[in-house]
């Protein structure tokens, strides 16, 4: 009872900038990628101790906050962004493993051939699936279960926040061109995620743990059609809130498949 009293109130951070998305160095990989334009990072403040029990809580009131409505940024069809502006009626929200605190967890890239020693990718004939090429043994990984190397990664490996940000990156927007190696994958990847994600180090072990929570959005207006973060479903197609209890900060990772925005 006393949970459904509880209301979140959210303030933007609009000082907070994020280099690896705004910053000069990485436009023309996004461009590149067809992810220019349409990925965007914001992070807000918020007024109560926050518990992952509560995440449905958390998120209804978030998507339902003045603040938000009038802040947070969502790209059109016609590739103009402006604030979502719609409140939920109602919201989905699926908790997302953060547990990954090294890159060591994609050595097995390199362990089992599908990216070589200097990092240059195993290229492979041409195969289509949904809305994708795949070029190499890298997208076959990512993409086709009945790959050789699919079970290279596990179901839990990748449900991991980490995984499905490289995959995201790899993947990339509707006119993606693919890299040749996958070090700019990887690096843009561990930027973003230190980016994302707080940690702490435990006075006694010095061991480092991570304390944010993780939760993938969707957001659903009066007449239940899905709104945020767009109206259909696609694999490029993801909102995250990134949770630090102890800052009471969260951070809005957003993209919307399409073509770059110049």
């Amino acid at each position: 009872m006393a949970d459904r009293e509880v209301k979140f109130s959210f303030k933007q951070l609009s000082g907070k900038r994020f280099d690896v998305v705004d910053g000069k160095d990485n436009q023309d990989d996004l461009l590149k990628w067809s992810m220019k334009g349409r990925i965007k990072l914001q992070m807000y403040s918020f007024d109560q101790p926050f518990q992952a029990y509560q995440k449905e809580r958390f998120v209804q009131d978030f998507m339902n906050d003045p603040e938000i409505l009038s802040t947070l940024q969502t790209v059109s069809a016609t590739c103009r962004w402006s604030p979502v502006g719609i409140p939920a009626k109602s919201v989905k929200v699926k908790a997302v493993p953060c547990s990954v605190l090294s890159m060591s967890f994609f050595d097995r890239l390199y362990e089992n051939n599908i990216a070589r020693e200097n990092g240059h990718l195993h290229k492979c004939l041409d195969e289509f699936y949904e809305d994708f090429t795949i070029a190499d043994e890298l997208r076959k990984v990512l993409l086709l279960e009945d790959s050789d190397n699919y079970d290279t990664f596990s179901d839990a490996d990748r449900d991991e926040f980490l995984f499905r940000l490289f995959k995201h990156v790899c993947l990339g927007g509707k006119l993606c061109q693919y890299e040749d190696m996958v070090d700019k994958y990887l690096e843009f990847t561990k930027t973003l995620y230190k980016d994302l994600i707080s940690v702490q180090k435990n006075p006694e072990t010095k061991e480092l743990s991570i304390v944010s929570n993780v939760f993938s959005i969707q957001a659903e207006d009066e007449k239940e059609n899905m709104y945020y973060p767009a109206d259909t479903l696609h694999e490029q197609n993801f909102s995250y809130l990134v949770v630090d209890p102890l800052k009471r900060h969260v951070t809005v990772l957003f993209h919307k498949f399409g073509s770059s925005i110049y």
